[in-house]
């Protein structure tokens, strides 16, 4: 008798199922606080923005378990030696922290202000509360979900990217550097490397211009990842950017066994030295104005992130013929080509298209090569 194709991907289900194990209850406040003052309970900066929240949204949420009302579940994931480490709900759990213990995050006492409900909690703090009150708040409880040891560490972390992408909390390059360190030790070098790679003098040199936000949610190692995958995987992009650098990462870290895509080998001395080799480059003769556009040869504006592209890889194909001309020259026939209109013409809306990505490459590598 013929198989019934439903009773096969019911299977696929139940195997998918049993490779992820969790755990859900509800636990107290004043047991999170005494957790991480214990180091059982770790928050790591990296996997969520740090304290991001405005006074006022901090006090509110302590208004907001003062009243009883619904507080949204925490993830934490439970490491080889048992430790739970934070994975969702950083500013939740580090609120309450603060207000009960604020010596534990090295902060300052938080002072409720902006409370709307019960205005005469504005100006207090947990001590000038009275004992109902500060017990009220230790003993109401929050519903944590547990990713265990056992699950696989590819489902833990594509657990991790859907619950940071779906409310946009979270930059691309910050859920991927989190992301990376569900995939154990392998992921958590990477991410190690990146941020290495991040801030290399002459890297820094030539991204100087990459906004001040930009840099806070991590668009400087998202430029570093961007450049490997330009180097390694360019022939991949297709038209977003995000998922791009997405599959490239996951290429290098990811069992293909598990996640049947492309596998990328990585080797970080040798990519090292090619980072190292082109942007101290680039940084000589450039500087700060590396990437960005230009108007009758002066600089304008910010780092322009096709402008990146096309020069970092530029100099990387032509290394080997431009490394002993003169600077004056590669500089001037760099600004010159970043000037022409067929350059602009694959810049800009509608310009991340695998055909204008490859063009706007091909024209600064051409014109290196020609000098």
């Amino acid at each position: 008798m013929e198989a019934d194709p439903k009773d096969a991907i019911s299977d696929i289900i139940d195997k998918k199922i049993g490779e992820v194990r969790t755990d859900n209850f509800d636990i107290t406040f004043g047991e999170i606080v005494s957790l991480h003052k214990n180091k059982e309970l770790v928050i790591q900066p990296e996997y969520q923005r740090l304290f991001r929240w405005s006074y006022e949204q901090r006090s509110r949420l302590i208004e907001s378990v003062l009243l009883e009302l619904p507080i949204p579940q925490i993830f934490l994931m439970e490491t080889g030696n048992g430790v739970l480490e934070l994975i969702d709900g950083l500013q939740r759990v580090s609120t309450v922290i603060q207000f009960i213990e604020p010596q534990e995050l090295g902060e300052g006492a938080l002072t409720l202000e902006g409370c709307d409900l019960v205005k005469e909690l504005n100006n207090l703090k947990y001590e000038n509360l009275p004992l109902v009150m500060q017990l009220k708040i230790k003993r109401s409880k929050v519903r944590a979900v547990i990713i265990k040891r056992q699950s696989k560490s590819f489902l833990k972390y594509e657990m991790f990217k859907r619950l940071n992408t779906g409310g946009a909390k979270l930059q691309p390059q910050e859920i991927r550097n989190c992301s990376a360190r569900m995939l154990g030790n392998e992921g958590t070098e990477f991410y190690s490397f990146l941020k290495r790679m991040s801030e290399n003098h002459d890297f820094m040199t030539c991204i100087e211009t990459l906004s001040t936000s930009d840099k806070e949610q991590k668009g400087d190692e998202e430029l570093v990842l961007r450049f490997f995958a330009l180097k390694n995987a360019g022939a991949a992009f297709k038209q977003n950017v995000t998922d791009w650098l997405d599959s490239y990462m996951e290429g290098i870290l990811v069992d293909p066994a598990e996640s049947k895509m492309e596998k990328y080998t990585f080797n970080m001395e040798e990519e090292e030295e090619a980072f190292n080799r082109t942007f101290g480059y680039i940084a000589s003769v450039m500087g700060s104005g590396a990437f960005v556009k230009y108007r009758d040869g002066k600089p304008v504006g910010g780092l322009a992130p096709a402008y990146y592209e096309s020069v970092t890889m530029g100099v990387y194909h032509s290394f080997e013929h431009i490394v002993n001309k003169p600077s004056e020259q590669i500089r001037e026939t760099i600004i010159s080509v970043l000037q022409t209109q067929e350059f602009k013409a694959n810049t800009g809306p509608s310009s991340n298209t695998r055909a204008k990505f490859n063009q706007r490459i091909e024209l600064v590598k051409t014109a290196l090569l020609a000098i």
